[in-house]
């Protein structure tokens, strides 16, 4: 039933970081992460979807400091040929895990400061005063 494309994605399940509770102590399976500027305290979920179906194949949590790279191998079913994920799954192809998955196409989007240079519209069209108002 399943097909041969993957996408991997995780997102954080915030929880209560209070201590004001029976025991006076946190959660102990719950840790701290960062996104972006934000700091989060709770546990993170892992899900794999077939890239055609949409179907949930896998679901994996973690605490939240994980990085999604630890769980990806959970996250894959075995039989994929393609696998989509986001900028947290940077380098997942070259760990020891994944190396033997030769006929695996890796679609992982890049952060976005290492996208291509892209030139100003000025050096594009000759320097003639055209800028991002005049394109539709």
């Amino acid at each position: 039933m399943l097909r041969e494309g993957s996408i991997v994605d995780a997102s954080i399940i915030s929880a209560p970081s209070s201590t004001k509770n029976e025991s006076g102590q946190r959660d102990p399976e719950m840790r701290q992460s960062r996104k972006g500027n934000q700091w989060y305290f709770g546990m993170k979920m892992h899900i794999g979807v077939d890239d055609t179906l949409g179907l949930i194949h896998s679901i994996d949590t973690t605490a939240a400091n994980v990085h999604d790279t630890v769980s990806a191998g959970n996250l894959l079913h075995g039989d994929e040929q393609r696998v989509f994920g986001d900028a947290g799954y940077l380098g997942i192809q070259k760990r020891d895990k994944h190396k033997d998955r030769q006929n695996v196409s890796w679609f992982i989007a890049k952060r976005p400061g290492c996208w291509p240079f892209r030139p100003p519209l000025s050096l594009l069209f000759g320097g003639q005063g055209l800028n991002s108002r005049h394109i539709p």
